[in-house]
């Protein structure tokens, strides 16, 4: 079965376009960034990694700090928006 997170390029193509519906409706980089590292830790905790690029995600988030998993989301979140 396939999903959105079997491939890694479909992710950020369904991550970047929650991301500009979430600027569309007015949050800013600083909330959608708060809500993809809470994403981040429930995918981190329940998902199991799908290829090699979420299994390196993965991996860093799991022996980052608080801060650091901060910094991931918010390069997460910046990566998708300059994909496109």
């Amino acid at each position: 079965m396939s999903t959105v997170l079997t491939n890694f390029d479909t992710w950020k193509h369904f991550l970047a376009d929650r991301v500009k519906q979430a600027e569309k409706i007015g949050l800013t980089e600083e909330t959608i960034a708060k809500l993809a590292y809470e994403i981040g830790g429930f995918l981190g905790q329940k998902v199991d990694p799908q290829n090699a690029e979420e299994r390196a995600l993965k991996e860093l988030w799991d022996v980052a700090d608080e801060t650091e998993r901060q910094t991931l989301a918010h390069l997460m979140v910046k990566l998708v928006k300059h994909s496109n």
